[in-house]
């Protein structure tokens, strides 16, 4: 457990210049054990999934850990968050892999740029769209697929992770590729299975769900137990394959090649990456953010991000995003700066510098068993069974961001999730509410007449509250509704006032919904009148004539004033 953190003074506002980053200027002298033990800790962490991630997109084992370093070289100088650690991460690798399958599937031949380069580019494209998107302040987008969403949409990932692993763990060799093709070749090819493969990969997967409480995380007790007993049983003779040589020495800074690179596909495909990545990471940041008290500014991460995909991609790395077993860990361990993130980069490169003969022992089965169990970690059933229990419609679209990932590929799963949120916001403002209110006797105020008994409406006068906006995909079911009710009245009605307190937007089309509506009223002898209009609602109903037609007069700042207009036009007809 965690000791109390030492009061550190709160970051800069979102857009503040600083020459001291603000994870790093939470350092304090009485931290920096604690901030060294978690640094540690997390490279621990760390190392197994910078090994075994690359895998799920075809890279090989090196660019892990350079992206690795550099990601957490480059978050802790411009991150925001003291705590957070990025990283290698399941579902964006899963998403770079689908980019990966269509454009290097575009790149000639004869050209020089490759699959690592493809990566490293796509890293760098995110790392500038992340920073595009902090000068527009469009942190806004890290809402923009929604948590039932990013839920059912993991869940779909995490299926794709687990078919991709099948050749891993069975030691069989599987060339088809998609969710079903596998699974189908496995059968047919089902002679080719090495079976010490398979019983090395169960075994060690058994491994890893005992460890799941325990205090050591088991990726490191996988892997340091499968490099040994490789060590001393010679896998390799064995016919179990295994990492292979893993280049030593530090990461050399440059620029990918982006010979014969089609920039139509990488570009489409890095911002297909750049919203699963922000998006999932900042639900990360915010999570661990909720426990510490810690307050999270999307537009600010977005700087972190950016710096952390810009680093990863000019050391020959991938695209990253924030890191849920990293973080925790740091947390556990009692990290409070982003000096934990700097300590946890140079383990790694002692790692890269000195360990790289251990780390070509290790077997692909291991690999396997730790993305298995990765992935059977993103499946959130308990999330899931909470949204059916809370939302039926949110679990439905949870549902569908599931399929999408699962019966069109992770990029297109991408477009099916997007769709999905903007169908799903449609829905929620194509059909405002609406109520009737009246006046409760002895009371001040109104009332909704639906839900409060003793509520009267006032003779002669309807006062209805619509909630939403009023804009043209809405525009004619308001204008139906509101005709349905003033069709509904008695004979004695002689004004009807829209309560538009609720409506913050108005567009054209609404207007004109408004202006048939004064029409129908006028038609039965009754008066319209509006509530609470917002100006730039007001601004536009001028313009179009609307307000000329029922009156300036007819505009109240609020239902109070409606009422007592209502009562001296009343008398005065009288």
């Amino acid at each position: 457990m965690s000791t109390p953190d030492v009061p550190v003074p709160p970051p800069p506002a979102a857009g503040a210049w600083r020459l001291i980053p603000a994870g790093l200027a939470a350092v304090r002298t009485a931290t920096l054990g604690r901030d060294v033990s978690a640094g540690l800790a997390v490279a621990a962490v760390g190392l197994p999934s910078a090994i075994a991630y690359p895998a799920i997109a075809g890279l090989p084992a090196e660019t892990g850990l350079y992206a690795s370093i550099a990601a957490a070289l480059g978050y802790a100088l411009f991150g925001a968050s003291r705590r957070l650690c990025v990283g290698p991460d399941a579902a964006t690798m899963t998403m770079l892999a689908g980019v990966l399958a269509t454009v290097v599937a575009a790149i000639p031949v004869t050209a020089s740029a490759g699959r690592t380069d493809a990566a490293a580019a796509i890293a760098l494209i995110v790392g500038g769209l992340c920073l595009i998107a902090r000068v527009l302040r469009l942190g806004v987008l890290a809402t923009f697929l929604s948590r039932p969403i990013l839920t059912g949409f993991f869940a779909g990932i995490s299926l794709s992770i687990l078919i991709g692993q099948i050749g891993r763990v069975t030691g069989a060799s599987i060339a088809a590729g998609g969710l079903f093709a596998p699974p189908v070749e496995l059968l047919r090819e089902a002679a080719t299975i090495h079976w010490p493969t398979v019983a090395l990969a169960a075994a060690l997967f058994g491994l890893l769900q005992l460890l799941r409480r325990s205090p050591v995380p088991g990726p490191v007790v996988v892997v340091v137990l499968s490099v040994l007993l490789s060590w001393l049983f010679d896998f390799r003779s064995l016919g179990i394959a295994v990492v292979g040589a893993v280049p030593t020495g530090l990461p050399t800074l440059a620029l990918p090649s982006l010979d014969g690179m089609p920039l139509g596909p990488l570009l489409l495909g890095a911002g297909a990456v750049f919203l699963v990545a922000f998006g999932s990471g900042i639900v990360t940041a915010r999570s661990f953010g909720d426990r510490s008290g810690e307050r999270v500014d999307p537009n600010a991460e977005l700087v972190g991000f950016g710096g952390a995909n810009l680093a990863a991609g000019l050391a020959g790395g991938f695209p990253v995003s924030s890191s849920d077993s990293r973080t925790a860990i740091n947390v556990a361990v009692g990290g409070s700066s982003q000096l934990s993130g700097l300590v946890s980069a140079a383990a790694l490169v002692v790692t890269l510098l000195f360990l790289a003969e251990p780390l070509a022992l290790l077997p692909i089965p291991a690999l396997g068993a730790i993305l298995v169990s990765a992935a059977l970690g993103m499946i959130d059933v308990s999330s899931l069974k909470r949204l059916w229990q809370v939302s039926r419609i949110e679990f439905a679209f949870a549902m569908i961001a599931f399929a999408g990932a699962v019966g069109f590929g992770v990029l297109n799963g991408v477009v099916v999730a997007v769709v999905a949120t903007l169908v799903y916001l449609l829905l929620k403002s194509m059909y405002p509410r609406d109520a009737l209110l009246g006046r409760v006797e002895g009371r001040d105020g109104f009332y909704k007449l639906h839900r409060v008994p003793a509520a009267r409406p006032v003779p002669g006068l309807t006062l209805c509250l619509v909630e939403g906006t009023l804009l043209f995909y809405n525009a004619d079911y308001v204008g139906g509704r509101l005709a349905a009710i003033a069709d509904g009245l008695g004979p004695e009605a002689r004004w009807f006032v829209l309560d538009a307190s609720a409506i913050v937007q108005i567009d054209s089309t609404g207007a004109a919904a408004l202006d048939d509506f004064a029409g129908h009223l006028e038609a039965r002898g009754i008066a319209l009148g509006i509530v609470e209009l917002h100006a730039e609602a007001q601004a536009l109903l001028e313009r179009t004539g609307f307000v000329a037609r029922i009156g300036p007069t007819m505009l109240f700042d609020d239902l109070q004033d409606a009422l007592a207009a209502y009562r001296r036009a009343t008398l005065a007809e009288a």
